[in-house]
């Protein structure tokens, strides 16, 4: 996945990390020997919402990382998994539903004085400031582009019925409405009468 793309619930920090944090990584033990390689496993909890309208990973929930960080010539780059839990809306039913989400990760962060770094825009490639790395837009990224822009809360919803608006999961099997023709409305009225109490003429 290359820099830029996806969508997201908020736009991305336009300025660079500070400290090691959250999703902000610090790579000066990597060094800049291409090859060096480590593991990091943390537990993030952002305090913002990350994903779309109706489906997101919930401020405050806890973002699990599973990452492999490697130094090539260019840069760090970064494979693994991000995981978290999601709440979202039926796109069907409206109904609030629970779920989790789990993201790929594979991305190169350059150096700053790297051929990476001086050959590409600013939104073709992540870029490592002081030796951290922000991994939030990354993740923003992906989940913009793995979570479905019309949830379901389940892949068979039946959704509402058109005529009521009740759900059509509790409304049970018998439940229907008679779709009268208004072209034959007044019929309806006269089956409703007395027999014999129409004029004869």
């Amino acid at each position: 996945m290359s820099a830029g793309s996806g969508s997201s619930a908020r736009p991305r920090k336009t300025s660079g990390p500070v400290s090691e944090a959250g999703f902000v990584l610090d790579v000066r033990n990597l060094g800049r020997r291409p090859g060096t390689m480590r593991e990091l496993r943390r537990t993030v909890t952002d305090h913002e919402r990350l994903g779309l309208d109706l489906i997101a990973i919930p401020a405050d929930a806890e973002v699990e990382l599973d990452l492999q960080l490697q130094a090539v010539s260019e840069g760090v780059l970064i494979t693994g998994t991000a995981s978290g839990p999601t709440a979202g809306e039926c796109s069907r039913c409206l109904e609030p539903f629970e779920d989790r989400v789990e993201i790929r990760l594979t991305e190169l962060f350059a150096y700053p004085d790297s051929n990476t770094e001086k050959t590409t825009e600013d939104a073709e490639v992540y870029r490592m400031e002081d030796d951290l790395v922000d991994l939030e837009p990354v993740i923003l990224d992906a989940i913009g582009l793995e979570l479905p822009l019309q949830p379901l809360c389940s892949p068979d919803c039946a959704g509402l019925c058109p005529e009521c608006g009740v759900r059509m999961a509790i409304a049970g099997p018998d439940h229907g409405h008679e779709i009268l023709d208004p072209r034959w409305a007044k019929l309806a009225n006269f089956a409703t009468d007395e027999p014999g109490t129409g004029d004869p003429a």
